[in-house]
Formats: C-alpha cells, structure tokens, sequence
C-alpha cells in the first residue's frame, strides 16, 4: 500500500513515462521488504535501474518521517549513457577495478550508499572517490535496526554501491554541520589509535575541562551525547572539519577516546551540538547553493545524521522545511544516516543537500 501510495504521487502517476533512475529510501519497518518493493516499483513505472537504501528516518519535500512506516520515491529522467548503477564493492582491488565508465564518457561524481558495518569505510570513501574526474561523492551510511540493505539495480549488504554520474549530469552540492567549535584548534601531542593523550603538551582531560568548562568536581557524564571531538581536514581553506564522537574518558590518566584514529599532529578542537548553530549553518548552506543557481532544480537529495532532525532543529520536519522554504517545493528523497558522505570524507552531525540542474 505504501509503494501504491508513493506511485500515485509520482508525476504522470507511474505510467511508464517517468524517467530511467528512480532514488528509493525506505525505512528501517520495511528493511525486509525492501527487494519486493523496489521489483514492484520497476514493474509498476518501467523505469529499469533503481538506487537506495534504509534508515531509521527518511527525508521527502518539506517533511521528516522518523520510527514509522514510511518509503521516498523520486524517478530521475537523466540523458541517455550519463550515468552508471554499481553494485555493492569492498576493500580496494574491487574499488580499483570498478566500471564506472558512463556510455562514452568516465564519472564526473557519484552517489554513494554504504553499510556502517563494512570494514575501513572512510578509506574505502577515499578511494573511490579518486575513481571519479572531480575526487567527489554525495551520500551516507545506512541507519537500520533490522539489517543494513542498500539497493543498486538488487539489493545486497555490506560494502559501497550507488550510481555515478557524466558530467553530463549537472549537479549543486554543499554540507552544513550541526556542531559548533568551542574554544580553540589544538594540536595532538600524544595519541594512540583513538586515544588522545595530550593535546599542546597538557593531558587530553585537563584541556577538554578548561574549553568545556567542567570543573574537576564536576560530573564527567553531563557531556554524553554534547561535546563532540572535531578533526580539522587538513589542508581546507574553509577551516572544515569532521565530527566525531567522544566515546570515552580516563579520569585516572586523564586521556580521551573518540570515535577515530587520532594521530600526532592533527588539530582538534571541541565542539557542541547546538540549536541555534545548526538553523545558522543550514541557512548559510542554502543560501550558498541558492546563489549558484542559474536555473530551478530538477530534483534534490538529501542525507542529514540521525542525530539532526526536529531533535536538533526545534521541531518536527524543521531542518527539511528549512529547505523547501529556500527552494520551493523542489522533488527531494533521502534519509537520516549513520554517516554522511561529501567530496572525500566520511562525516558525521552534518546534512549533505545535492541538486539535479
């Protein structure tokens, strides 16, 4: 009944003559029926080659659908040989040989879908990313209770898959954190996989206490789930960095764990989840991309953190209504992620916003 309900609001009603890519986010209530949903959807449009995943929330025009029954559809019609559905690839000799050739023409960007439980997902991100003529991906990480299924023509699990694209294929894309700094960029002094020891030369703790401003007597876990770690991505003119969790804290030895490898080196700096700093950054975001229209958008995908939503931005469907006021009601499907993937790098507490022009 959902797959119907989805068909029946699809421009020309599902007949046949809706395009040559459908986009399909389903969530995680129907992570088991995703392959009979996805074969009932091509019979029902003719439109051959389809690409998605689950998540615990999904993302459609103006509104958020979180822990219920919900599925997104939207039918692309892109030129014919402009892009290239791949299937599901893990470690690097598949992401080397990968056909990513689009009809005549090599990929310009691809769309990326991927299963959080995979090996080094961030370097296998890297890698495939060189594979295209910009270094660029768009996508996310799937977020399911009940299995991680990514869809690229079937439906398989585990690894990398998606379509890419020719530059045939005009697209907009920009990422908008949802954290803020605070204090300054410090250097890691002494690391250990992801253990932070030192940061300037001082224990990790002390120096997350002073930013932070927790006390020695203070209580330690008041910072679950607010302070976050940010890695500066070196060599951005743009001061840009990638969130990653604070996941644990030795009082003792006053050191730091976070969600990564932490390496002698790098900057980081603190950061706190934030209200008033997410409703700023995505109205910067849209204002930026908004800017560099020189038509309407055809269609748009987006992929926000789980830990985003009307959680973050003050109510229900807040952040996608946010993005329907900036650009209308432009056609857009996508889903709430474990991950989210922009250019080369895997972030997290971000939204990806990507246009089809």
């Amino acid at each position: 009944m959902a797959a119907a309900a989805c068909l029946s609001q699809l421009d020309g009603g599902g007949n046949g003559d809706a395009g040559n890519l459908g986009f399909l986010y389903v969530t995680d209530y129907f992570a088991g029926a995703l392959p009979e949903i996805s074969r009932h959807l091509a019979a029902a449009t003719g439109v051959g080659h389809w690409v998605g995943t689950v998540g615990i929330g999904i993302c459609a025009t103006g509104t958020e659908y979180l822990d219920e029954p919900a599925m997104a559809v939207m039918i692309g019609d892109f030129p014919d040989g402009s892009f290239r559905v791949f299937p599901a690839v893990s470690g690097a000799a598949q992401l080397q040989s990968l056909d990513l050739q689009c009809g005549a023409a090599p990929a310009s960007i691809a769309l990326v879908h991927s299963d959080p439980l995979d090996g080094d997902i961030a370097r296998q991100i890297r890698l495939l990313a060189k594979r295209t003529e910009s270094g660029f991906l768009v996508g996310g990480l799937a977020s399911s209770r009940n299995g991680n299924a990514l869809l690229a023509d079937a439906v398989e699990r585990g690894g990398l898959s998606g379509v890419a694209f020719s530059d045939a294929v005009t697209v907009a894309t920009r990422l908008t954190q949802g954290c803020s700094p605070v204090g300054v960029a410090h250097e890691i002094t002494g690391a250990q996989n992801n253990i932070v020891v030192e940061l300037d030369g001082r224990p990790a703790l002390d120096v997350l206490r002073a930013d932070v401003g927790v006390g020695a007597g203070d209580d330690l876990a008041q910072l679950g789930g607010q302070i976050f770690a940010g890695l500066a991505v070196p060599g951005s003119d743009t001061g840009d960095y990638v969130v990653r969790n604070l996941i644990g804290i030795d009082p003792g030895n006053r050191l730091i764990a976070i969600g990564d490898v932490a390496r002698k080196g790098q900057r980081l700096h603190f950061c706190r989840r934030d209200h008033d700093t997410a409703r700023a950054d995505m109205a910067r975001m849209l204002d930026s991309i908004r800017e560099g229209l020189y038509t309407e958008p055809r269609g748009a995908l987006y992929y926000s953190c789980l830990g985003r939503g009307g959680a973050l931005f003050g109510g229900e469907s807040a952040e996608l209504g946010m993005i329907r006021d900036a650009l209308g009601d432009v056609p857009l499907a996508g889903f709430f992620c474990n991950g989210e993937i922009s250019h080369n790098r895997l972030y997290g507490y971000t939204g990806v916003l990507t246009l089809f022009l």
